[in-house]
């Protein structure tokens, strides 16, 4: 099975990081629907080819996932010499070079896996970034056994929870692989786009005290599971909802899920819900008929974020306010695969998680002060409450006025959607490179001017590749990316002159031949680069 561009890159970006001499553990940032279990499958089969000897753990920590990610492996590998140690798949396979296991059956398993020498961790932002739980029990167990062990995470959100990066000291992680984007995926249409509304039902948490950065859950389901705004809620999802036929509720808690349920089934649509009690021949019998069409709405408490994958939906009701962009960016992931009936799914928005962490495109992921902190990034039309960009001055769904006086912030999002795609062409004629130096920090970055026609506005990016954390990941794995397309054999990899790389890029890079931008405040932020040309 041939991956797609960006899944080699993927793989391709792991062995340059392992080549360059890195310590430590890197983990690959990939969207939301990006394929994550295609590239696994490739990496082992791959790393055995290369190396027999070796032996690979691949973790993870819902049943769901495991199996996802076993088949995916027979996919690339029809006679693959896998094994599967999972006590909710009741199988336990030892033994093989490579074995696919839920982290629960085998934290205190280290002496019967033996010298393993990689370990690929699913969903990473889930490791502690303390020394504890169960992912840095078996670690420090294996590591023990084989002490040149290397871990690879992966995951498509690259953050947690009242702690900031998984990156950020302490942590397992060293460095962040950023190979693709959202934008990307979409205009390639390996994802679709979501449409955001918000809502006349609000749900208030004014009163709802945090634990650890987030709601406490049963405060949170006290404030928001009442049986008025449960009619108001369904009454309204069904107003909005149209012809949509699969409807996928976050719902605050287990009570909380049940009773959007009963009040769906009062008003007329086919409804289940599913819950970690719900024992699991019954999800199983759910979940099928859902996916079968023979019912309409699902309601859910904490249990289908992850290892849930149904292209099919088409809203998402988003009822369970949370500070965490985590659980907000898995939340709105779940209808973001490409549909056999639609363009997109539209997300109802009654908890306000778009207005607290943004556009799904640029989630800001909070730091250890921030957490939870910050303005929102858009507004609601006081006439029909459209969701929109903070900078829209005519509703375009109404036609509102906002009054000029209004002060634009610095995200801009998609006047319909959640995504932040909206952007303008230019077809390129030319680009400079050159080295600038933020006159507000003092460091050095590379700015790419891209000229289109006399009429065109030049459009100016800036790749901050030598600054640390988060931003200078980006701003590198961008570079890299663009390297690549514009037929010039080399990354970045730090101390070598702005300079010399500006006068290198200038020389030899090949412009695309399109781009397609937007403005966040004062910067231009380019989204897709085309080399039709290349």
């Amino acid at each position: 099975m041939k991956l797609r561009d960006y899944q080699q890159r993927s793989i391709d970006e792991l062995y340059a990081w392992f080549n360059d001499g890195h310590e430590g553990n890197p983990c690959v940032v990939l969207p939301t629907g990006a394929g994550k279990s295609h590239i696994v499958a490739a990496l082992c089969k791959d790393a055995l080819q290369k190396w027999p000897e070796t032996k690979v753990l691949m973790l993870t920590h819902v049943k769901e996932l495991i199996a996802q990610n076993a088949e995916k492996m027979r996919e690339h590998w029809k006679n693959a010499p896998l094994g599967i140690y999972s006590s909710s798949l009741k199988k336990k396979q030892l033994g093989e070079p490579i074995t696919f296991a839920g982290i629960q059956s085998v934290r205190d398993k280290a002496h019967h896996l033996g010298h393993i020498d990689l370990v690929i961790i699913d969903e990473c932002h889930l490791v502690s970034h303390k020394n504890e739980g169960g992912y840095r029990f078996l670690l420090s167990s294996l590591s023990a056994i084989n002490p040149h062990l290397r871990v690879i995470g992966l995951t498509a959100t690259p953050y947690r929870l009242n702690h900031g990066l998984i990156t950020d000291k302490p942590a397992l992680f060293d460095d962040l692989l950023m190979p693709v984007t959202i934008e990307y995926l979409i205009s390639k249409g390996f994802l679709c786009t979501l449409k955001s509304k918000m809502t006349k039902t609000k749900l208030d948490t004014s009163e709802v005290h945090k634990r650890g950065g987030e709601f406490i859950e049963s405060e949170l389901q006290a404030a928001v599971d009442t049986d008025d705004k449960n009619e108001k809620i369904v009454s309204e999802v069904i107003r909005l909802a149209g012809d949509r036929k699969a409807w996928l509720f976050f719902c605050a808690g287990i009570d909380h899920a049940e009773h959007v349920k009963d009040t769906l089934i009062k008003k007329g649509i086919t409804a289940e819900c599913v819950t970690g009690q719900t024992p699991q021949a019954q999800r199983d019998r759910i979940i099928a008929d859902y996916k079968a069409g023979k019912i309409k709405a699902l309601t859910n408490a904490n249990v289908l974020t992850t290892g849930f994958d149904y292209p099919d939906i088409d809203l998402i009701a988003m009822l369970r306010p949370t500070m965490s962009a985590s659980l907000y960016v898995q939340m709105a992931g779940r209808g973001m695969r490409p549909k056999s009936h639609t363009d997109h799914c539209l997300v109802l928005d009654f908890a306000g998680v778009v207005e607290t962490h943004g556009p799904i495109t640029n989630v800001k992921p909070p730091n250890k002060k921030e957490q939870g902190k910050g303005e929102a990034p858009v507004k609601v039309c006081d006439e029909c409450n459209e969701l929109v960009a903070i900078s829209t001055k005519i509703c375009p769904a109404c036609g509102h006025a906002f009054p000029e006086t209004e002060k634009a912030e610095s995200l801009k999002l998609r006047n319909d959607d959640i995504m932040g795609l909206e952007g303008t062409d230019m077809e390129v004629t030319s680009w400079t490179w050159r080295k600038h130096t933020s006159k507000a920090s003092g460091k050095d970055m590379l700015a790419v001017t891209y000229y289109g026609a006399l009429s065109d506005i030049p459009v100016t990016e800036y790749l901050c590749i030598t600054h640390e954390g988060y931003a200078g990941d980006k701003a590198k794995s961008l570079f890299n990316r663009i390297c690549a397309n514009s037929n010039v054999n080399a990354v970045y990899s730090g101390n070598v002159d702005l300079d010399k790389v500006a006068a290198y890029m200038q020389k030899n890079s090949i412009a695309p031949s399109l781009i397609e931008y937007t403005k966040d405040g004062k910067f231009f932020r380019v989204m897709n680069r085309s080399w039709d040309n290349v």
